[in-house]
Formats: C-alpha cells, sequence, structure tokens
C-alpha cells in the first residue's frame, strides 16, 4: 500500500471516524462502499479528518505540531517519518518544492496530504490546510 494509502486507512478508519455531518450518519454503506472504504479508498460518508487527529493526539500526549508538520503527523498516525519514507510520499504526491528533508517540502508534503484527504472525502479544517 502507499504511503497516502496509508494515512488514509489510518484516518478514514480509526475509531472515532464519524461522518463529518450527523445526517449522513443514518444512511447506510452498501456492502461495496465498505469494501471500497476498507481498501484505503474514500469513505462513503464524509469523515472529520480534524476530529479523527485530534482525538488521536489526545491519546498520545498531543500529537506535536501534527496540524502543520507532516513529520508528525507521520507520527501521530504510527507511520514511517523517516526522510525515505517523506521521499517516497513526496513522489506519489508529485510534491517537488525545495530538497529532500527540507522544511519547504515538508510543509509542502503536509498541504497536498490535507488537500488530497479533502479530494477523498475528509473534511479538512482550514488551519490544517496550510
Amino acid at each position: 500500500m502507499s504511503i497516502f494509502g496509508s494515512i488514509m486507512t489510518k484516518i478514514f478508519h480509526h475509531p472515532s471516524a464519524a461522518p463529518a455531518d450527523a445526517s449522513l450518519a443514518a444512511m447506510p454503506a452498501t456492502s461495496t462502499e465498505t469494501a471500497d472504504a476498507a481498501a484505503g479508498q474514500a469513505p462513503s460518508q464524509p469523515v472529520d479528518v480534524g476530529a479523527v487527529l485530534t482525538q488521536m493526539a489526545s491519546t498520545k500526549g498531543g500529537g506535536g505540531n501534527y496540524k502543520s508538520s507532516i513529520v508528525d503527523l507521520l507520527k501521530l498516525l504510527d507511520l514511517d517519518s523517516s526522510l525515505d519514507a517523506r521521499k517516497q510520499l513526496a513522489q506519489e504526491m508529485d510534491v517537488h518544492a525545495g530538497a529532500d528533508g527540507t522544511a519547504e517540502e515538508n510543509i509542502a508534503l503536509h498541504k497536498a496530504v490535507m488537500q488530497k484527504l479533502a479530494e477523498n472525502g475528509g473534511v479538512v479544517p482550514d488551519s490544517m490546510r496550510g
């Protein structure tokens, strides 16, 4: 699975991943939607990414600066945050800002991840979009 696929799975399938709009919670998911979501694809209902990450951070002593740091976000999700992993993620996300591992690249990576989460059914707060 791609690194971004792992990020989606960790967030969209977290136990606290409730729909962003409570009125959507009453809509039953079809078996196809459930299978698609299980494969790391977009959820059948919008997921409040900010709420999920906040809940995860509260169980891990704050989660560092996950709202703007790709390294802290990956650590919060228990994913590899090494330079090699971030290089791979940059390739997946087609991010070519600054040299590998620089603050410029890391900020661009975080922004790209949040944008892609939003494109795939996540409700991302403006404060996390960079």
